[in-house]
């Protein structure tokens, strides 16, 4: 298993070993030891996501209060998509920037990023579906967005997806500007105070 940083502090793109013979394949798509070595900390993982989307769908870019927020392991089981992890981390060095990873089911791939950062992705191939896992359960009045298409944000989606399906919660969402004004953000340092006290 390979665990690459990204462009953005915190966050991981891991690669797994891929073990095939006439019978199919197998692999570890989750390492909580290997990964802690990267991370500083082990995840413990609480919830188990999975979402199935048509092509053309973006979902995101969401996030969660800090703390306890959300870190997130996401890998894609069927089709493929384009992960988005957004520094959203007020202070941070890289904060409005983002990087993205092709998940799909040849490299199978996964994408971990911490507290604290907006997530979104976009659907490549109709009936993709996606598994996350969470460190936190999902907690409605926690939860915020930032509109996927915000400019200043400026995810750049895959080539022909010039309409994107959103949903009405992801349409009506602030911009990163807006979310900021009304405080919606986490800053970085409650971020990396955060990370400090995990274990």
């Amino acid at each position: 298993m390979q665990i690459r940083p990204l462009a953005i502090a915190d966050a991981f793109e891991i690669t797994p070993r891929q073990l095939s013979d006439d019978r199919g394949l197998f692999l570890e798509s989750f390492r909580g030891d290997l990964l802690a070595e990267a991370i500083g900390h082990r995840p413990e993982v609480v919830q188990t996501n999975i979402s199935v989307s048509s092509r053309g769908t973006v979902r995101g870019i969401h996030f969660a209060d800090v703390p306890p927020s959300q870190a997130k392991y996401i890998t894609a089981l069927t089709g493929s998509l384009v992960d988005y992890v957004v520094d959203i981390r007020v202070g941070s060095p890289t904060f409005g920037q983002w990087d993205s990873v092709l998940l799909d089911t040849v490299d199978r791939r996964a994408v971990y990023l911490p507290e604290g950062m907006g997530h979104a992705f976009a659907a490549l191939e109709d009936n993709t579906t996606a598994m996350y896992l969470v460190t936190a359960p999902y907690t409605p009045s926690r939860e915020h967005g930032i509109h996927p298409l915000d400019p200043e944000v400026g995810l750049v989606l895959p080539d022909g997806m010039t309409d994107p399906l959103l949903s009405p919660k992801d349409h009506a969402a602030p911009s990163l500007a807006e979310a900021m004004e009304q405080g919606l953000l986490p800053t970085y340092a409650a971020c990396s105070e955060f990370y400090a006290g995990l274990t």
